[in-house]
């Protein structure tokens, strides 16, 4: 009866400002490559937001079921945004079931979205919940964080060294050509011969898919490790991100259906007003960071989402040592 009360406390006091920025945060974090979950447990810490940092770990807990608007909202902007690819590959599955073939490129990448996103599925049915109350909490979020990073610069170095072993590096350009050749992270101006994503083997894309099961531990992200994992399978940094984008979506979509019964049962009373402005707001975030991050690979790597990682989960593990 205590806990009860004090559950009822604390949805009482989630504000619309909480649920915004919270939103806003969300929007942002789950598609650049620095974990949404693991920030949403380390900003309300950091900030005091106390009335969101117990209920985290509990066993049934409001916030779940406001993160479920959140995510709702994140897969809409994504959906959006890939609308007409989405489209797309809707007439490609189609054609390929009438067909039972998938020789056209939209048939390969529609199989391999279906494919990846199973192990995920599954890993996430049957543990999501165990991990989010085991892990839910600062330090372990700040390690995971810090994991993180050096999942995203490792992939990047890896990446380079695969390049030039298999000659694979353009010569330097520009002024700073000299020493170039030494440097960690190597754009996609900087190499040649990538994989295609119309082309891509369904077991390698398998394979990153299956890396998503990462993300359930907080501080993972889901984006950053799959487009590591792609990046380091042969793609180019913009199909890595698009093909981490669309493989998303499903996930983020269907861990919110799955659980809106949370949101519009007892868990969410007091809170639903609150979910809708947090979920728009995590939308409209979510929306602008998935064009923001697209030009952004046409031509940049994972560095500085590395660096990030690595400064701010080792200051919040001394935070919360």
């Amino acid at each position: 009866m205590t806990g009860q009360l004090v559950v009822a406390a604390a949805q009482s006091h989630l504000t619309y400002f909480q649920a915004i920025v919270m939103g806003v945060l969300q929007g942002i974090t789950e598609l650049f490559p620095i974990s949404s979950l693991g920030h949403s447990v380390l900003f309300p810490a950091l900030f005091g937001w106390h009335n969101l940092v117990g209920v985290q770990s509990g066993g049934e807990s409001f916030f779940l079921a406001f993160v479920v608007g959140l995510h709702v909202g994140t897969a809409v902007a994504l959906i959006i945004y890939y609308r007409r690819t989405w489209w797309n590959l809707a007439g490609g599955l189609t054609t390929s079931v009438r067909d039972r073939s998938i020789a056209e490129p939209r048939q390969r990448l529609i199989w391999l979205i279906i494919l990846a996103t199973i192990p995920v599925g599954i890993v996430g049915l049957a543990f999501e919940h165990k991990l989010r109350t085991q892990f839910a909490k600062p330090l372990s979020a700040a390690i995971f964080l810090t994991i993180n990073g050096v999942i995203l610069l490792g992939a990047e170095v890896l990446r380079r060294r695969s390049l030039a072993n298999a000659g694979r590096l353009s010569a330097p350009r520009g002024r700073h050509a000299k020493g170039a050749a030494t440097t960690a992270a190597a754009s996609d101006e900087d190499a040649t011969s990538f994989r295609r994503l119309d082309s891509f083997p369904l077991l390698r894309g398998i394979a990153v898919g299956c890396t998503q099961i990462l993300a359930l531990f907080a501080g993972i992200s889901r984006s950053g490790v799959t487009m590591a994992s792609g990046i380091a399978s042969g793609l180019d940094h913009e199909d890595a991100a698009e093909f981490s984008f669309l493989l998303a979506t499903p996930v983020i979509l269907a861990a919110g259906v799955l659980k809106i019964p949370d949101l519009f049962g007892t868990l969410g009373d007091g809170i639903r007003g609150q979910c809708f402005a947090g979920a728009a707001a995590a939308a409209v975030a979510a929306y602008l960071s998935v064009s923001f991050l697209v030009r952004w690979f046409k031509t940049r790597t994972l560095w500085p989402f590395g660096i990030y990682c690595l400064v701010v989960g080792g200051l919040c593990i001394i935070r919360f040592a």
